[in-house]
């Protein structure tokens, strides 16, 4: 596993950690190293808090209750209004370029109410207001650093096996959407670029296109089975064609404050390791930059210059 070495608070002269980059032996062993180097960039950061710098804030996962430290983004220019499915969408796809590039920030949650929570914890969430409860927990904690505004709709996710979106819902969610964007009239509109089938990602992309946004992010809520897979993204391009033209944002400089926004909103994955997928195919993405501009990266889409 050959080590680098990158600066991670660009703002701040604190001292750097050793960021694991795999390669093609030791991309397996992955987790383990990006594990050991968060908690190196864990420490450093407690240890400005306990030195009573405010600019780093502490943060505790809903579930596990585990304390993690990150440094509070001062966000400036457009405001940005994101419109996302789920209470981990924006967190798992977007958040590496807004804690490069804090703008101000409200995230707009359509579907709230939940009965999916992680196997080993069923008997812990029992009921469809618990899982809710635990799900808007993790949403809060994750969109902490960003200073973000939450909207919260009221509707809920679709459930297993999955069916296309009813019309008449569609319809419902936009209006209640426009209602939301009428609210932030200066904010640019940014929402999933429905990658993977998932009916909620669907209906919010399309409510979107027809509220005007062009900005999208690459969907990675359902990783291990969707997003990834080729079929979905034959699905993708085949739907979108030249439609949507991608690009990437760097995030290797934010990369481990990304791990900590990911342990907020994934305070219930078991085990811990499975919240590192995303910083995974953050390290394959960043294979397209042109060389020496990055090891990690988000995928963006746009239907027109920004």
């Amino acid at each position: 596993m050959a080590p680098l070495v990158r600066d991670h608070r660009p703002l701040s002269q604190e001292p750097t950690v050793t960021l694991p980059v795999p390669d093609a032996e030791g991309i397996y062993a992955f987790p383990d190293d990006l594990m050991r180097a968060h908690q190196q960039w864990n420490d450093q950061l407690a240890e400005r808090h306990h030195s009573h710098d405010h600019r780093v804030i502490e943060l505790e996962a809903p579930h596990s209750k585990q304390r993690y430290f990150i440094e509070m983004r001062r966000p400036a220019g457009r405001p940005v209004l994101a419109l996302e499915p789920h209470h981990d969408d924006f967190a798992l796809s977007a958040s590496g370029a807004f804690l490069a590039r804090p703008r101000p920030l409200t995230v707009a949650t359509v579907f709230v109410r939940s009965s999916s929570v992680h196997p080993a914890l069923e008997h812990t969430y029992v009921t469809e207001a618990a899982v809710s409860a635990l799900r808007d927990r993790e949403g809060a904690a994750a969109l902490a650093p960003f200073a973000a505004t939450r909207v919260l709709l009221s509707h809920k996710d679709a459930e297993s096996p999955y069916r296309a979106y009813e019309r008449d819902c569609l319809e419902r969610i936009t209006e209640e959407l426009r209602e939301v964007v009428a609210a932030h009239p200066d904010a640019e509109l940014l929402a999933p670029a429905a990658v993977t089938r998932h009916p909620d990602h669907l209906l919010v992309h399309a409510a979107a296109v027809r509220l005007g946004c062009r900005w999208f992010w690459e969907d990675l809520a359902f990783w291990s089975t969707y997003a990834l897979v080729g079929c979905d993204r034959h699905l993708f391009r085949t739907r979108t064609g030249p439609a949507l033209a991608p690009s990437l944002v760097d995030i290797t400089h934010v990369v481990l404050d990304k791990v900590t926004v990911l342990r907020m909103h994934g305070s219930q994955m078991h085990p811990p390791r499975k919240m590192y997928r995303p910083i995974r195919h953050g390290w394959t993405t960043a294979a397209d930059l042109l060389p020496g501009t990055g090891t990690y990266a988000e995928r963006f889409y746009r239907t027109e210059s920004p």
